[in-house]
């Protein structure tokens, strides 16, 4: 028995997944949606794939606004002990946060792109998406963070055999000196 899969255009998977037409297209470039070229070069997502993402979506808990002087940090780590630390930290420094945590980097985008972060602190090993791939999907994205710090026990070798992290994202090791967590994530 054959299954028929059914398709959106890149418009419609946008639209109900509430980003732009231009991220849904970089995901389909980066692996985060599945989606076929069709014989008129536009392609079409697979439906499947954005149902997904909404199911990540529905298992966050309800974001609320937060006010304009309140630091809003995201942290995508699968090690629930590390994960603890990080939000008792966080919440602990001398300025205002929220913070909101996933396991892994697909639910990472997916929290980004409704929490809007200002600070993002990943892992690299993660399973199901990894930091890596997270950090390339994320790269153009319109909710992209204005601060990304990875933590790891990678070496700097590791990271760039394995594609490397942005620029711009501050790279501390494992295990992480709470004092220079609290130095990257402060309001600039």
């Amino acid at each position: 028995m054959t299954s028929i899969s059914s398709y959106l255009t890149i418009t419609e998977a946008a639209e109900r997944m509430h980003v732009l037409p231009q991220t849904v297209e970089h995901w389909i470039g980066a692996g985060v949606l599945l989606a076929q070229e069709k014989s008129n070069a536009k392609a079409q997502v697979l439906a499947e794939s954005v149902t997904q993402w909404l199911s990540e979506k529905n298992h966050l808990p309800i974001m609320r606004p937060v006010a304009p002087d309140v630091l809003k940090v995201a942290v995508v780590e699968d090690d629930p002990d590390i994960v603890k630390l990080l939000e008792m930290s966080i919440e602990g420094f001398d300025f205002k946060t929220e913070v909101h945590s996933v396991g892994n980097g697909f639910q990472g985008l997916v929290l980004m792109s409704e929490f809007h972060p200002d600070v993002l602190i990943a892992d690299l090993n993660m399973p199901q998406m990894d930091g890596f791939r997270m950090l390339a999907a994320l790269a153009s994205c319109e909710f992209a963070p204005k601060k990304i710090i990875v933590i790891t026990a990678l070496s700097d070798a590791d990271i760039v055999a394995r594609g490397g992290v942005p620029e711009r994202a501050v790279v501390l090791r494992k295990p992480i000196a709470l004092n220079d967590l609290e130095e990257h994530v402060r309001p600039t």
